[in-house]
């Protein structure tokens, strides 16, 4: 009776060490999404350069497509442009981008700026859609597939290696659905 009076806080440690060592080898920027698998938000937003202009998902129908969420105030997507320039001269699949909790003429001006690798650059200066894409800071980025569904989501900048071996084989994987 006494050696099981201290196996089993011995085994409930053992239990939370486990635990804790799993989650030591995950990498952070990859936090399960639960829209991984669901249909794109439908919402419709304003083009930055015309507000008078909507765009929606669903005008991306029958294309696979990633969505970009940035912002001209966030150092992080400064470091990913180049990135995303190099993307769109790749001229794999359209690239959407969401200016993000921004002043329309601060984010027309880092275009202008850094390059525009956009098809289509939309504005949520209250940042309520991407609260339906379950948006937690930016950048984060999204592909979506045909269908409209969402199929991969990453968070935070996406650097050159992680565009060659992860996200241009899973576009061109959706791209053959």
């Amino acid at each position: 009776m006494r050696a099981l009076k201290f196996l089993i806080p011995l085994l409930v440690f053992v239990a939370i060490g486990a635990f804790l060592l799993v989650g030591l080898d995950r990498d952070p920027r990859e936090i399960p999404s639960p829209l991984v698998g669901r249909a794109a938000p439908p919402n419709a937003l304003p083009h930055l350069a015309d507000a008078a202009r909507s765009w929606s998902p669903e005008q991306m129908r029958g294309k696979v497509w990633l969505l970009n969420i940035w912002g001209s105030w966030c150092a992080a997507c400064q470091i990913e442009h180049p990135v995303l320039n190099e993307f769109s001269r790749m001229a794999i699949a359209p690239l959407v981008g969401m200016a993000w909790r921004d002043k329309p003429e601060a984010a027309r001006a880092w275009l202008a700026r850094l390059g525009d690798p956009y098809e289509v650059s939309v504005i949520d200066p209250d940042g309520r859609t991407a609260i339906d894409w379950g948006v937690y800071g930016a950048p984060e980025t999204f592909l979506i597939d045909k269908a409209g569904f969402i199929r991969y989501k990453h968070i935070g900048p996406i650097d050159a290696k992680l565009l060659s071996a992860k996200i241009v084989p899973l576009i061109r994987e959706w791209q053959a659905k």
